[in-house]
């Protein structure tokens, strides 16, 4: 499938009798439809650049993986990529989380979007960034007024990454 990119999205076009870029949508849950076209964040793109599942041109010139990844790195999103990554090939299904102050949304094996409620919201911290408590205990709080639980996934220098469930206690 071929992608073109432009302001940080990724559009595959969905040509008349292309099934394709739908199965995409609505079996692995990627993008998002609008009109003709399937619009994947960068991230998404860089995954299924990686798994050869994509070709991405941006102005008819072919996007290597190495290009793709120091984009993403030059937008701070590499961390975010890794966790990505890290989930999806674990078999969840990973949706947006800004709507609830998070990074990501995590459906569980079996469950997706319209066909159930995500299960975990998944907040990425940076080892050598510091994180106040009243932030850490508001996106407990968040996650918890939720139904959610919360996956604190910790990434290093190395961008190795640590998962740590927080759950909402009462004493």
């Amino acid at each position: 499938m071929r992608g073109n990119l432009s302001n940080e999205i990724v559009s595959i076009k969905i040509e008349e009798g292309s099934k394709r870029p739908i199965a995409l949508h609505e079996k692995s849950f990627f993008g998002k439809i609008e009109e003709n076209t399937l619009n994947l964040s960068l991230i998404e793109a860089c995954y299924l650049l990686e798994k050869d599942r994509l070709d991405v041109y941006e102005d008819d010139i072919l996007c290597s993986i190495s290009y793709f990844i120091d984009l993403l790195k030059e937008r701070n999103l590499y961390g975010r990529y890794i966790v990505y990554r890290d989930l999806k090939d674990r078999g969840y299904v990973i949706k947006t989380g800004f709507k609830y102050g998070s990074d990501f949304r995590l459906y569980d094996r079996g469950r997706s979007p319209g066909k159930g409620h995500s299960d975990f919201l998944v907040k990425i911290v940076y080892d050598n960034h510091n994180i106040n408590v009243l932030d850490f205990a508001s996106y407990v709080r968040v996650s918890h007024g939720v139904n959610k639980k919360l996956l604190l996934a910790i990434v290093d220098d190395d961008f190795d990454i640590t998962y740590y469930n927080v759950e909402w206690t009462r004493p």
